[in-house]
């Protein structure tokens, strides 16, 4: 007989616990209100006849308690549901208090560091982190079935951005910015109309990213391709105007001289509205708008010219950087940059091949852009390219009413992330058991994924008109219920996963990438699609396999699992888990076998998947970054560059930061020791820092990913 814990989980039944249970409560009353030896055995023995091949917990408690009011003693079965009532309300205990406090003390690491995103010192940020304490409790205690709460705060599952779910908001989505853009849209009850030049319509575009970011949680992406019309449309206007001006003093060439060196003013003027309006604007949630410009040229683009421009001069002002507090240019968070790879721009003497070479000199110096594959994307998604969502996450081609693929103004339902690691460890290396406890690991996400989903059903329009009723995702009208959008695969929900690699070396005793595991590696990533694909069938909700970045998840996982089973070597003793399906930081392979090996992945993992390779500093060696550029496009979907390199935020030093005598980092020109102001590199081991250094008068200089 299987028991299902809280957590979901199941053991074997134990009859001792019952006996254990009884006998605790015996010993709290009188001698005269306690039952005997054999009556307790007799219980026990009662709940073990029941031969059911599951049954809860609570069903046990249930039992014990009925038959505890049979032998007539009272008093003990008072203690009895007593003693279970308060292990209830401990269950359910407000943890706000403290978790609140902490937070405004700057003590609560796990909340200050859960978005890098958010500077959580400042006082308008705390609002959003302090509500979002409060949404997390009462997500925690009431909205949420109990099991799942307990799943995830024993690290089985994580229910993703739990600070938000107390709200009808959703997770990231691609805005509509086209719709928006040439039919007008409403912000803050005003109209904007469609705008008549390039300079205005980045401004209109960076207004509608802030408004969509205060209305949802995750991210957003904009697709750049919908501001050429209007690069010509200025074009236009300044050649009309210059010609009734002018025209009977200028030659035509000397008109579209000045025309052109007009336009070139405006297109430098709209990009940096776009990049210093997106790091300046601050939104509801305490930062600045969490979103990825998508870089495309399309073929059959008749704006094609006019984008390779705006392309070209978002590139160009990405790779100069912005100047920060001291004037020193340093590298925006925002926006991420996703630069397409197709084959006039793959670097085989393509016509747009030059706009690439500026798109690498950008990733050596500024990481980003990452790259697509239009070639491998349309492989896996039936002739289409499109952005990933901010958060990274893809959604599956879905077709209108008229038959049209239809990307744009979809969105992402929200996240619930499975810990494969802790599976296995439970497992002990074997496999059936392992799959058995996959199974109802997976069923256990299915069902908070489903409250996800519930949670945003009967949602009116007017809970984010930008949304909803201006043209992000709908126009729908006020009082209109969002539903029709959850279905049919419009939008998508998430299952994410951590620690494949961990998983595979607990089972199978090596990596995923020796060849006599990947097999079993790729059956578990098949296993987590194959529900997906099934749930998807069975509710017609659009469930898709997300390989989530979520790198603070792959150190509560990791944290959480070294509390419950202790140091595992080459498990929790590293102190996180591998994200999603990733080859783990320290084996010793080179990029191109690392992109060669993971972009069979990416291929089942189709609701979102980025691999990424660390590479040395190759500001001076851009050639050899041209080539894993060009393997990009014939061998895996979505990457990007880890490039290693040294650099103080405070200065602009660019070298090698050194460790002064009380082995502490230090930038050798402007000395400055705050580790959160500079990009450091652990050249012992190799690891990209700004990440949590253990620097002060110790013997050791502890990296977060080797502890040298």
């Amino acid at each position: 007989m299987q028991v299902i814990k809280r957590d979901g989980t199941t053991v074997d039944f134990d009859r001792t616990k019952i006996i254990v249970a009884i006998q605790k409560a015996n010993d709290a009353v009188e001698e005269h209100d306690r039952i005997t030896a054999n009556q307790i055995e007799a219980i026990a023995d009662y709940v073990s006849d029941k031969k059911r091949k599951r049954l809860l917990v609570e069903d046990i408690q249930d039992m014990v308690e009925q038959k505890l009011m049979e032998t007539g003693k009272y008093e003990l079965a008072k203690k009895y549901i007593l003693y279970r009532y308060n292990r209830a309300l401990v269950r359910k205990a407000n943890t706000t208090d403290d978790s609140i406090l902490s937070l405004i003390k700057n003590s609560n690491k796990d909340v200050m560091e859960e978005n890098s995103n958010k500077d959580a010192v400042m006082a308008a940020t705390q609002r959003d982190l302090i509500a979002g304490e409060v949404s997390k409790d009462l997500t925690r205690r009431v909205l949420l079935p109990e099991h799942i709460s307990k799943a995830h705060d024993e690290g089985a599952i994580h229910f993703h951005d739990a600070d938000y779910f107390l709200q009808p908001i959703f997770n990231c989505c691609l805005i509509n910015i086209g719709d928006m853009l040439d039919n007008g849209t409403v912000m803050n009850g005003k109209l904007i109309e469609s705008p008549k030049s390039f300079q205005v319509a980045c401004n209109i575009m960076t207004q509608i990213i802030a408004s969509v970011a205060c209305s949802q949680y995750g991210g957003q992406s904009v697709d750049v391709s919908h501001l050429g019309k209007y690069l010509r449309k200025s074009k236009a206007k300044f050649k009309e105007r210059l010609t009734e001006s002018l025209g009977s003093e200028l030659s035509e060439e000397q008109i579209d001289k000045v025309v052109d060196e007009r336009l070139k003013d405006e297109l430098r003027s709209g990009v940096q509205t776009i990049q210093y309006q997106i790091n300046t604007l601050m939104t509801t949630n305490g930062q600045s708008p969490f979103v990825t410009i998508f870089l495309y040229l399309r073929e059959d683009d008749e704006y094609i010219e006019e984008n390779a421009m705006i392309i070209e001069e978002i590139l160009r002002q990405r790779y100069q950087g912005i100047k920060n507090e001291k004037g020193v240019y340093v590298t925006p968070a925002f926006p991420k940059l996703v630069y397409v790879l197709d084959e006039h721009n793959c670097l085989k003497g393509g016509k747009y091949d030059y706009i690439t070479k500026l798109a690498v000199k950008c990733s050596a110096k500024r990481l980003y852009p990452d790259y697509i594959s239009a070639k491998k994307m349309r492989e896996n998604y039936e002739g289409n390219v499109f952005s990933p969502m901010g958060c990274r996450s893809f959604l599956a081609p879905w077709k209108d009413e008229n038959g049209n693929y239809k990307f744009e103004g979809r969105f992402n339902q929200g996240v619930v992330s499975l810990n494969l690691p802790q599976i296995a460890i439970i497992a002990k290396g074997d496999e059936d058991k392992f799959w058995s406890l996959l199974e109802e690991r997976l069923q256990l996400c299915f069902e908070a994924l489903m409250c996800r989903h519930n949670a945003l059903k009967g949602i009116v329009s007017d809970t984010s008109p930008v949304h909803w009723q201006y043209g992000a995702i709908a126009r729908l009208d006020k009082g209109e219920k969002i539903d029709r959008y959850l279905y049919n695969g419009y939008s998508t929900i998430s299952l994410g996963y951590i620690g494949l690699y961990e998983c595979t070396k607990l089972m199978k005793g090596v990596s995923h990438t020796d060849p006599t595991a990947t097999d079993f590696a790729l059956k578990v990533m098949n296993t987590l699609r194959d529900h997906c694909m099934q749930w998807k069938k069975e509710t017609g909700l659009g469930f898709a396999l997300y390989g989530t970045p979520a790198e603070s998840l792959c150190y509560r996982f990791a944290r959480i699992d070294k509390e419950r089973f202790g140091t595992i070597k080459d498990v929790t003793d590293k102190g996180y888990y591998t994200n999603s399906y990733h080859v783990d930081v320290r084996e010793n392979i080179d990029a191109f076998s690392k992109f060669a090996f993971e972009s069979q992945f990416q291929k089942i993992s189709s609701g979102g998947a980025i691999s990424y390779v660390e590479i040395p500093n190759m500001r001076n060696n851009l050639k050899a970054l041209e080539s894993v550029v060009k393997f990009i496009y014939d061998n895996i979907q979505y990457a990007e560059f880890n490039t290693k390199s040294d650099y103080c935020h405070v200065c602009g030093f660019d070298g090698e930061i050194i460790i002064n005598d009380d082995l502490e980092w230090e930038c050798p020109n402007c000395h400055n020791k705050d580790q959160r102001k500079m990009n450091v590199t652990r050249r012992t081991c190799g690891y990209l820092g700004e990440n949590f250094w253990n620097v002060g008068k110790t013997k050791e200089i502890k990296s977060r990913v080797l502890h040298l």
